[in-house]
């Protein structure tokens, strides 16, 4: 490949990669907002209480369930 060619390629592809940010506009910027909030709350570690009350919903849950399949059998 020619040099000029090679410039012209070069030339090309910074340009495409540029053109999604430049339709995108403020888009790719709440985008990357979003992303970066997403990735802080992911990791954020789980309240202690949080924690304790989703553990007793477990427990609880199944003693639910078959209450729930009781009365749904009865009626």
């Amino acid at each position: 490949m020619s040099k000029k060619n090679d410039q012209i390629s070069r030339a090309r592809g910074a340009r495409g990669k540029n053109s999604s940010a430049e339709l995108l506009g403020s888009n790719s910027e709440i985008g990357r907002k979003l992303k970066q909030y997403y990735d802080e709350l992911v990791s954020t570690d789980v309240p202690d209480r949080f924690a304790n009350l989703l553990a007793e919903l477990e427990q609880a849950e199944p003693s639910g369930l078959a209450i729930v399949a009781e009365t749904k059998a009865e009626g």
